[in-house]
């Protein structure tokens, strides 16, 4: 459990909430570590390769722990963001298809090589919770978020706190079935809404459309190797940016499959800011106005509903690693005994 934003934002600032906490990326190539400060800036920060072996991810954690926090007495607490699905007590990564299933306590481990308080969770909740309090939905109470970038996933916040379910593992939004009997999903179902909102679904559909008429999508093909495999996303985008208007189709039609996703999500969480990040957030007005268009269309009760303001992601790739370095604040200030080594 942690303490709310509006709670935190009560406590003294110097006694209570000061010093900093570090904060952890952990995905399928790479851990990244920061400090992190009260306000949300990062302080100083490692990068280092995640482990092939998942018996090694929770010690090579420890070590970036360690080497961002050098020459510091003043680190609080650790926060690690992980792609996979996060136990409630947030100590143990269940699953995580990238890498590898191991159940290990990731919590106790790192608690233990660093003497410091840690908190486990999910990754894209830590990107959510990064943007709430110092990125895009700052002002709002009640949020959702939708990471589009190689998977679709989000966090929920509701009256100022991060939604997580009764197994911790709320928030994975791109695995409703979107299309009944539609498109095969890595996690085992058909249909499931990231294999059509998603970054890398954004970059396929690009493709197919490139292959039935590469004469429309010429100029975004010459900027790769002039094939439709050789088609990348951020091709798509700058083309776009010039104009082009195979490529402005491509985002249009994937920001109707966003808009939807928003919308569908919107009608059972009614938040008054709903905020795209991932890759496709980063290409900002592109993917933004489309999706906005196309959630106002789907949303149900049309004029007769209030719309959320739809809004993309302020802090790119740093999201998740503030966002974790402030939930270690918050929990570190009620939930944590001493921790000796």
């Amino acid at each position: 459990m942690t303490i709310s934003l509006r709670e935190y934002r009560r406590q003294p600032s110097t006694e209570q909430t000061g010093g900093l906490t570090v904060g952890v990326d952990l995905g399928g190539t790479k851990i990244a570590a920061g400090t992190v400060d009260p306000g949300g800036a990062v302080v100083s920060r490692v990068r280092i390769p995640t482990p092939r072996d998942p018996d090694r991810i929770a010690g090579a954690i420890a070590e970036a722990v360690q080497r961002v926090r050098q020459g510091r007495d003043d680190v609080r607490a650790v926060g690690i963001g992980a792609a996979g699905h996060v136990d409630a007590e947030r100590s143990t990564v269940r699953f995580a298809p990238n890498l590898g299933r191991h159940d290990k306590a990731i919590r106790d481990i790192v608690q233990e090589a660093t003497g410091l308080p840690v908190v486990v969770e999910n990754d894209a909740n830590a990107a959510a919770w990064g943007e709430f309090v110092h990125g895009a939905g700052a002002g709002h109470e009640d949020m959702l978020m939708v990471t589009a970038g190689t998977g679709f996933g989000g966090g929920i916040i509701s009256r100022d706190r991060l939604f997580r379910g009764s197994f911790g593992m709320a928030g994975e939004i791109g695995h409703y079935r979107a299309v009944p009997d539609g498109l095969p999903c890595p996690c085992g179902q058909h249909g499931c809404m990231e294999q059509y909102a998603s970054g890398a679904a954004h970059t396929r559909r690009a493709r197919e459309l490139a292959a039935t008429d590469p004469a429309y999508a010429a100029a975004v093909l010459a900027l790769g190797d002039g094939t439709p495999s050789g088609l990348h996303g951020h091709h798509v985008t700058e083309a776009a940016r010039r104009g082009d208007p195979f490529s402005l189709d491509v985002f249009a039609r994937s920001g109707r499959w966003l808009g939807q996703a928003l919308a569908d999500l919107a009608s059972v969480l009614d938040p008054s800011v709903l905020v795209i990040g991932g890759g496709l957030g980063d290409t900002g007005e592109l993917i933004r106005r489309p999706a906005e268009v196309s959630y106002r269309r789907a949303l149900g009760g049309g004029a007769y509903r209030a719309y959320a303001e739809v809004r993309t992601a302020t802090l790119g790739q740093d999201a998740g690693l503030v966002g974790a370095a402030n939930l270690a604040r918050l929990h570190e200030l009620i939930s944590f005994p001493a921790v000796s080594r």
